[in-house]
């Protein structure tokens, strides 16, 4: 059968478009691929960058060796000059927010956000002073900067962090009661408390009148734990141990 000179006209049109779709259709599908190529094989940016970062800081209570966390040994500024180390008597194994403080501190570290507090005690270098340091650790900044609001100013030893005894060491009569002064501290999603007293167990209505100096080596014990467990450093995308 032989064709009809206007149905043959009517083809060459259709081709050409069609073809023209083709070609069309293909160069979106190559920018696309290349667009999506760019952005798997593309360095991760600042802003990723800073919210890994972020994001690896505030996940060091959980991932981070208790160990790390609190040092065995820990320097201070000796009341009467130089340097003076403060020993590590043992670790709570317990997380828990709400054990760790005063009732009436409770309900403002829930509001917070607070996810754990890991509590240690240490010794200082005469043995005369024990210290319990709790880390406090928040889904961000503002958490941790709310709850500090919320903690006692003054040195005021309650409502505060409780004391972390240890049976058969020096620290066992460290008991609430013995409790004399508190302090805290906030550094990215963590706050770092102290509370500080004597291996004799007295109450600070019993030990009569202080020195100012004489617990402030605790605060320096809380700075560097501080210091070393909300520190940035910069994320490297190809350890299992970030998420860029």
């Amino acid at each position: 059968m032989n064709d009809v000179p206007g149905r043959r006209r009517r083809v060459w049109p259709v081709l050409v478009v069609a073809s023209a779709l083709a070609l069309l259709c293909a160069a979106v599908a190559g920018i696309a691929a290349s667009a999506a190529g760019a952005e798997l094989t593309r360095g991760p940016s600042a802003a990723e960058l800073r919210r890994a970062s972020a994001e690896e800081v505030a996940r060091r209570w959980r991932t981070w060796p208790a160990g790390r966390i609190f040092p065995q040994t820990v320097p201070y500024s000796a009341e009467q000059g130089g340097v003076e180390r403060a020993r590590r008597v043992g670790i709570s194994p317990e997380t828990a927010c709400d054990p760790a403080v005063d009732a009436r501190l409770r309900d403002s570290l829930r509001r917070a956000g607070c996810r754990a507090v890991l509590r240690a005690t240490y010794l200082d270098a005469l043995q005369g002073l024990v210290v319990t340091v709790g880390v406090a650790a928040f889904p961000d900044d503002r958490g941790a900067d709310a709850a500090k609001a919320a903690l006692p100013r003054g040195g005021r030893p309650a409502p505060g962090l409780k004391a972390l005894a240890f049976p058969g060491t020096v620290t066992d009569r460290f008991t609430p009661a013995g409790r004399q002064t508190f302090s805290a501290r906030r550094s990215g999603p963590y706050v770092v408390m102290v509370t500080v007293g004597r291996t004799d167990g007295r109450p600070a209505k019993a030990a009569g009148e202080q020195r100012p100096t004489m617990f402030a080596f605790a605060d320096d014990i809380a700075a560097q734990i501080l210091a070393a467990l909300s520190a940035p450093v910069p994320p490297d995308c190809g350890s299992r141990e970030w998420r860029c």
